[in-house]
Order: C-alpha cells, then sequence, then structure tokens
C-alpha cells in the first residue's frame, strides 16, 4: 500500500515485530552455517593475496552495498513518520469500512490506494475504531459499508453504532460519501449503508455524492464508486479496477441542439444495438460507454514507433490488432516506449475508464439516445468521453456500449405524481421519466428545468411542448439564468412555487433530481428542507420518494 496511506491498528493491542523477529532468526541460522563450515578450511583460504585493482572494486562494491542499504533503511523508518504527517492533514481523506466477511474491506483498501495513487493523503481505518471526535475533525470521509440480514451492521461495527450512531453529532465541516454493499433479496437492501448515510446527513455533513448501493458485488455499481473517487480525486482518467465487456453498438445519428450557445455545444445521440440483440432498459438506468482516442494520435505514435496498427497483440484479454488496442488506452510518450515490439508495448498499456450517461430515451423510441456536452478540458483538448462521442466517433461508427441498470433511479408507480428537476444535460435521465410516464398514461407530471438562454438551451422544447400541449405534463416551470439581469436558477423557481410543492408532496408525490452535483443539486435540497422541513425530507428519502442521479 502506498507510504501516504495511514493505518490504524486496534487501538491497545501492540503490533508484534513478526518482520524483525524473522530476519533476526535468518542472520542467525546463516551465521551458524558459517561456524559449520569453518573446520572445512584447515588450509589457506586464498593462495595469494589479491590484486590492487581487485581490492579497490572490492572497497566500491561494498561502498555501495553500504548506500543502498543505508537508503532502504531510511525509507523504512521514515514511512511511519510520512503516515503520522498524513494523519494531522487537514486535507485528508478518512477511509472506514464495516466488513463482516472481508468484501468491505478489501474495496476500502482498493479506495484509499486509489486516492493514495493520485497523490492524496488517506487514512484507512476499521468503522470501530472511528469515534465522534475522529468525525468531528475530519474534512472528508468515505465510509464502505456492508449489510447483514435484515438491515443490520456488521459484527465488528456494532461498538461504532452504539457509541456512536446512537448518539446525536453536529458534523457540519465533514463532506462524506457512502459506499453501501448488500443484497437485493433481502426486504431492508443495504439497510445500514441507509442508516449510516442518513446519520451523516442529519448531523450536518454534506455529501460529495450521493450513496452507491451495490448489490452482491455488482461491478457496474463499483465502477460508478470508482468514477466519484476520480472526480475528488481531479484525476477522471483512472483506469477502471475492472475491465467492462460492452456491446458494438453503431451510432445513427449525431445533431448538435444548441447551436451559438455560450455553453458547451450538446449532442443528441441515437445509437442502435448489434444486429438480432434486443436490449431493455429503464428510465433512469445508465450507458456505460468504452470511450477511444482520435485516430490521429494513434496513427502519430505507431509512425513514430515505426510500429504496424495491424500487428496482432494480446491487449486485456482480447486479440487485437495494435492500432486496436492504441485506441482502447492512455496513450504513453513516444520516448518512453520506443524500441519495444507491438506486443511488449501492448504490455504497457492501460485501459481508459468508461464513462456514464442517462439514457434519454425509453426502448419503444427505436434507438437509445443520449444527452452529451462537449467538454473542454483547460489545455483545450476534448474530453474523454465526450471527445470521442461529439468529435471522433463518426455516424456509423461502432460504440463500446453496455447497459447499467439503476434501480435507484426507477421509475415511481403511474399513479404517483411526479416532480421532475434538473438542468443542463441532466434532461436526459428526465426525458426518460417522461418518456416512460406518456407511455404508461401517468399525466401528474411537473417538470422544473433550467440552462442558460432560452433560445439556445432549452433543450428537448419539441418534446416537452408535444407532451404538455398533449396534457401529459401539467406543469412546466423553467428558469434561464442568461436571459435576466439577476440570475435566476431552478432551485430559485421551486421556491416560488413552495405552496404548489406543499400541494404534490401532500399528494404523495415523488421527487427526482437529475443534473450538476454542485450548485443545482444541493440547491433543491436547500429549497426542499426550507419549504418541507428535515423531517419531512429525510422521510422522502427513506421512503424513496426523493430520488438523485446527479454528477
Amino acid at each position: 500500500m502506498s507510504a501516504n496511506i495511514a493505518s490504524t491498528g486496534t487501538p491497545g493491542v501492540r503490533r508484534v515485530p513478526y518482520a524483525a523477529i524473522g530476519n533476526g532468526f535468518a542472520l542467525l541460522g546463516l551465521l551458524a552455517l558459517a561456524i559449520a563450515f569453518v573446520p572445512l578450511h584447515d588450509d589457506a583460504w586464498w593462495p595469494a593475496s589479491p590484486q590492487r585493482m581487485r581490492w579497490i572494486w572490492a572497497a566500491v562494491a561494498m561502498t555501495l552495498y553500504a548506500a543502498i542499504s543505508g537508503r532502504l533503511l531510511w525509507r523504512s523508518r521514515s514511512r511511519p513518520r510520512r503516515a503520522r504527517d498524513a494523519a494531522t492533514s487537514g486535507d485528508q481523506v478518512l477511509v472506514a469500512w464495516a466488513s463482516q466477511t472481508g468484501f468491505a474491506q478489501q474495496l476500502a483498501e482498493r479506495t484509499a490506494a486509489t486516492l493514495a495513487d493520485a497523490g492524496m493523503d488517506v487514512q484507512l481505518r476499521a468503522l470501530a475504531q472511528v469515534d465522534a471526535a475522529t468525525l468531528a475533525t475530519a474534512s472528508r470521509a468515505l465510509f464502505v459499508a456492508s449489510t447483514t440480514g435484515e438491515g443490520d451492521p456488521p459484527d465488528p461495527a456494532l461498538a461504532f453504532v452504539r457509541d456512536v450512531l446512537a448518539a446525536p453529532a453536529t458534523l457540519p465541516s465533514l463532506q462524506f460519501a457512502v459506499l453501501a454493499l448488500g443484497d437485493r433479496e433481502y426486504e431492508h437492501f443495504c439497510g445500514f449503508g441507509h442508516r449510516l448515510d442518513q446519520w451523516l446527513r442529519k448531523a450536518g455533513a454534506t455529501p460529495l455524492f450521493d450513496l452507491v448501493e451495490v448489490d452482491n458485488g455488482d461491478a457496474g455499481a463499483l465502477r460508478h464508486w470508482q468514477h466519484h473517487l476520480g472526480l475528488l480525486a481531479q484525476q477522471p482518467e483512472l483506469s477502471d479496477w475492472s475491465p467492462v465487456t460492452y456491446e458494438p453498438w453503431r451510432l445513427r445519428e449525431r445533431v448538435e441542439l444548441n447551436p451559438g450557445s455560450v455553453g458547451g455545444p450538446v449532442f443528441r445521440l441515437a445509437l442502435s444495438p448489434p444486429a438480432g440483440m434486443q436490449p431493455t432498459w429503464q428510465a433512469g438506468d445508465i450507458a456505460e460507454i468504452g470511450p477511444r482516442n482520435a485516430a490521429d494520435a494513434v496513427e502519430s505514435l505507431l509512425a513514430a514507433l515505426q510500429l504496424p496498427a495491424a500487428a496482432q497483440v494480446r491487449f486485456g484479454d482480447r486479440q487485437l490488432a495494435l492500432g486496436d488496442a492504441l485506441s482502447r488506452a492512455h496513450l504513453p510518450e513516444s520516448a518512453a516506449v520506443a524500441g519495444l515490439e507491438a506486443q511488449a508495448l501492448a504490455d504497457t498499456l492501460k485501459p481508459l475508464p468508461h464513462r456514464e450517461y442517462s439514457i434519454a430515451s425509453q426502448p419503444s423510441e427505436g434507438n437509445l439516445q443520449l444527452l452529451v456536452r462537449h467538454m473542454r478540458r483547460p489545455d483545450g483538448r476534448s474530453g474523454l468521453g465526450s471527445g470521442w462521442l461529439c468529435e471522433y466517433a463518426q455516424p456509423g461508427a461502432t460504440i463500446d456500449l453496455r447497459i447499467r441498470g439503476n434501480p435507484n433511479f426507477h421509475p415511481p408507480a403511474p399513479q404517483r405524481p411526479m416532480i421532475l428537476i434538473g438542468n443542463g444535460t441532466g434532461i436526459a435521465g428526465l426525458r426518460a421519466h417522461l418518456a416512460a410516464r406518456a407511455e404508461a398514461g401517468a399525466r401528474r407530471n411537473w417538470l422544473l428545468f433550467g440552462e442558460r438562454n432560452r433560445g439556445h438551451d432549452f433543450l428537448c422544447h419539441d418534446d416537452i411542448e408535444r407532451w404538455q400541449a398533449d396534457g401529459l405534463v401539467e406543469r412546466v416551470d423553467l428558469a434561464f439564468s442568461r436571459d435576466d439581469a439577476q440570475r435566476r436558477y431552478v432551485q430559485h423557481v421551486l421556491r416560488d412555487a413552495a405552496d404548489t410543492l406543499r400541494t404534490w408532496v401532500d399528494d404523495v408525490a415523488a421527487i427526482y433530481v437529475c443534473g450538476s452535483l454542485q450548485g443545482m443539486a444541493p440547491g433543491v435540497d436547500a429549497v426542499l428542507r426550507e419549504v418541507l422541513g428535515d423531517a419531512l425530507v429525510e422521510q422522502l428519502l427513506r421512503d424513496g420518494r426523493y430520488r438523485r442521479d446527479v454528477y
């Protein structure tokens, strides 16, 4: 594990230096062998004195050996100090785990290692070693919590539940996130993770992102957690923990929805599945995309290395042409891999991480639709996923795609009123829900949507206006922040409709929020709590009537 991970042992238990004891016995054994061999040397050990150059080279070798040994000893002694320094860092991330079988601990260790490799200071602890004082002084904490039985905490976490979770707390300075492990066959799925999440929210802690549920180790959900870790570490191109098995979809169409916008261009993409495949999904589900590099970047690297694109190599568990493998991997600097043969080069490659997008359509519409904003890095280069989808891939191109179920954002019952709130490309997830509600004949739908300018950024306006004219959307409230002197966002529109909000909630409406985690989502949450009160909002969360898909 990286040196900047401070791992705390069990309080009050002295760690036995097994490594030092083992090394001591090994040295004693070598000394005993040396003494045993002494009687075999009854003559002179060396017939003549070594030449002068041999003495010099022996001295040089001994000096180098001493220097290297001293360096290794200094590093081993300094490592605990660096861990202690990390433990006192104000910008440190606490990673705490509660595990029954060891799986949560493994995920916590992998989480800590991912953040540490990204240069962050991390402290790794069992939840039993976390007390109220630790949480009160922490600035950021990630919890990996498994659930046993019908919503119970793991046995090792019982002390934390008794001493910490049972007492009220005030944690206004803490930012947190929870990875909840469970089995969906149980009624209280991920019950302990949800209980921990709710306790932290009630204590005033701020979620870094919404709770991530993992059903029986689902790899897709774990990739979603890792996606958030990359954003937290400001390194969104970290490789996935586990490879993704994609299907080869086809890009049928790409249309820019907001030409002339002061924001980045947004494209609607229509994709068709492989021949013979009949995919199904629900509103709220996610498309995982395997991005690729620009073709000219791959060609330039191959030309610099003087390697053929068609050379067959093993890349992960697949046999691919070298050019194809490079298109799916982080491209190395040519100087770093110069002189390598094709397979040796392939062995150094790290796959590009997946990208996630809300599905904007229903299967009955005949294609899978995405709304993607073309993002630019600070140096002007295209973003990894949006560059591939919005710039490099051309209509007809193969798109690696996998549909991931997202049960936490699946639709409510058709008879339940629905309030849909979002901004920007968050309209994608909301559009899928409105399309599903239209198919089901559910008419009590209230949409609140915000963007920059009405003239350019009223995304999906044709669908929304058609559904409203057909009586399938009862109410639409819009906020275009750049159209007025005083900027108004979707949360301001929601506050202005406070009386209507209370009425819909009294009618047992479900509230679904999709869009930006920064600004919009916390702003909407604050208005909900202001209008409805914290107790009711917490009850809506527990009942599944307040759900979010924010990023």
